[in-house]
């Protein structure tokens, strides 16, 4: 996995069922290796997001705007490993991710009260780190989103992708304290150097797995924060129920 960083990326998600997502592995596993740590091959992610008071990066995406950019703790919970992100999506569609280490952070009992100013030298390289390459204000960040979820990683054979399928998706909103459970949906998300061949997008065009749009951060806060406006995710909300209800 060390040679596969794929950190300036093209990515392409889909959204389909439990039940085809077997389907897929059945029809993948000779195709692919699957990452596993210690034998453990499904890993625990936990999630936390960040926004402005008026949810700047989140009406960046849902007016479908370019140049937008998500800020993350991302959690390996298993690895006991925790980085603080930024992505930024330019306008020719790639994906560009810098990270940091985050020490003290537990994401098994977070707090939920991450400010971002130099009150010490840990937060003093957090905002150097988010200065450099964050388009806001790291003193304007809030904590408002957290999200949990399972992940299995797949890589083909000859190593220039990597397939990221994430199950039992929960989020928790911090602002109103809602919750929705999306248990039973499965994000796949492809992510390659440019356009290499991939052979994933056979098998997921014999079962009729089509591109759908999918950022976690919208999708939660869609799904648990009313006051938001979604008209742009409607559609892609009204698909998400139809995939789960198929599945019931």
């Amino acid at each position: 996995m060390s040679g596969i960083k794929l950190m300036n990326r093209t990515d392409t998600k889909f959204v389909t069922s439990a039940p085809l997502l077997c389907q897929l592995l059945e029809l993948a596993h000779s195709q692919y290796f699957v990452q596993d740590i210690d034998g453990v091959r499904i890993s625990p992610y936990y999630t936390a997001y960040f926004d402005t008071a008026d949810y700047a990066m989140y009406t960046m995406h849902q007016n479908g705007h370019t140049g937008r950019q998500k800020v993350r703790i991302r959690s390996y919970v298993s690895s006991h490993l925790n980085f603080l992100e930024v992505k930024t999506k330019n306008n020719h569609g790639r994906t560009r991710k810098k990270r940091v280490a985050v020490e003290d952070f537990d994401p098994v009992n977070p707090r939920h009260d991450i400010v971002f100013r130099r009150q010490n030298e840990q937060f003093v390289a957090y905002d150097d780190f988010l200065r450099k390459h964050l388009m806001y204000a790291p003193d304007t960040l809030l904590e408002l989103l957290e999200n949990r979820f399972d992940r299995i990683t797949l890589v083909n054979e000859a190593r220039t992708e990597r397939l990221t399928i994430d199950t039992n998706l929960r989020f928790h909103n911090l602002a109103n304290d809602r919750r929705h459970d999306l248990t039973g949906l499965a994000i796949i998300e492809l992510k390659r150097d440019g356009l290499v061949p991939s052979p994933i997008l056979e098998l997921l065009r014999q079962l009729r797995i089509k591109p759908h749009g999918f950022s976690k951060y919208c999708m939660g806060q869609a799904f648990t924060n009313p006051n938001l406006k979604t008209n742009r995710f409607k559609e892609r909300l009204r698909s998400i129920e139809r995939i789960l209800a198929q599945a019931q």
